[in-house]
């Protein structure tokens, strides 16, 4: 499962469950890249429930999408991870050093309050 629920002008919430396969990520980038598409300086929280890693067919279709991905991510200041996977945590902020102008944050799923905290900061 990946749903994305536009909380406001410039924020999106996204919530990930579960195995991936293509066709499923093909519709949640579309839909991710759709509901980003008027947002500036915008905010993110990235809710990971339950992470598996996706087929092997949806990483395809992820690196086929990857350009739209990069110009997607231009339009966020801030992204706030909520996980309790201690090694998504650190890839996670990981690629906030690897993207310029983009910080990500890596919180337990139990620190909602501080991640939006942070977001609002």
């Amino acid at each position: 499962m990946f749903t994305v629920i536009q909380n406001s002008t410039n924020r999106l919430d996204i919530e990930m469950s579960g195995k991936l396969d293509a066709k499923e990520i093909k519709i949640a980038l579309d839909e991710l890249v759709s509901k980003s598409e008027n947002i500036e300086n915008g905010k993110m929280l990235y809710d990971v429930i339950d992470f598996r890693f996706p087929s092997l067919g949806a990483i395809a279709i992820e690196f086929s999408l990857l350009p739209a991905v990069f110009g997607l991510l231009k339009k966020f200041d801030r992204t706030a991870v909520l996980t309790d996977k201690t090694w998504l945590k650190k890839l996670s902020e990981l690629e906030g050093i690897l993207y310029p102008g983009l910080k990500i944050k890596a919180f337990n799923r139990d620190q909602r309050a501080e991640a939006e905290a942070w977001l609002a900061s």
